[in-house]
């Protein structure tokens, strides 16, 4: 479900695009681009809290999050092709309640709505402490395997050049690839820091 999200918000910001450059018309003079005010050519820092699985054996808890952004390798000129070069990503989830924490690394693209408002998605992995064997805890999710694919969806605000906030929703599962997948999903809210 959530790849299907990301698959549709990518071929949406696509569109948004491809109209915004046809609004110029012969005759007229091309849009300006907006400029954002957090260029990815810079190292950002991450901080916040999450709700621990929405629904299932696990839910209540909250996990506090860390996770640190490195810059793009390279810039594209096209806008479009720009959106697809990835920045890397490794962060934290410590659950304060005992249950999954977890550790990710991947990818992440961003794109920026406005000069202020952007939006990102992440793929990657992720390894964990949760339960993987036969025999299940109640109260614990049956994640089947270690480690596990981890997809991410968010959408922020750029409060300075440097700070940043936004509200992200992470799902981890194995894909069907172990005998037991319950996954987990997590929602919440990150500051980001700019250095």
């Amino acid at each position: 479900m959530i790849r299907r999200l990301v698959c549709a918000a990518l071929l949406g910001l696509a569109s948004a695009q491809a109209i915004a450059a046809d609004l110029g018309g012969p005759g007229r003079a091309p849009m300006a681009p907006v400029a954002p005010l957090q260029e990815p050519s810079f190292f950002e820092l991450r901080l916040g809290a999450s709700y621990h699985e929405l629904s299932g054996p696990e839910s209540g808890s909250v996990a506090i999050v860390g996770e640190v952004l490195a810059p793009k390798f390279f810039r594209a000129a096209d806008p479009i092709l720009d959106v697809l070069i990835p920045r890397l990503h490794v962060g934290a989830s410590i659950n304060a309640g005992g249950d999954t924490s977890f550790g990710y690394a991947g990818f992440t693209w961003s794109y920026d709505f406005t000069s202020r408002f952007f939006g990102e998605v992440s793929f990657g992995g992720a390894i964990h402490n949760g339960e993987t064997g036969p025999v299940v805890p109640v109260g614990r999710n049956a994640l089947g395997c270690s480690p596990l694919f981890r997809e991410s969806a968010g959408i922020g605000y750029r409060l300075t050049e440097q700070l940043s906030v936004m509200a992200v929703v992470e799902h981890l599962s194995n894909a069907g690839l172990c005998d037991a997948n319950r996954g987990l999903t997590n929602a919440g809210v990150r500051i980001g820091y700019r250095f």
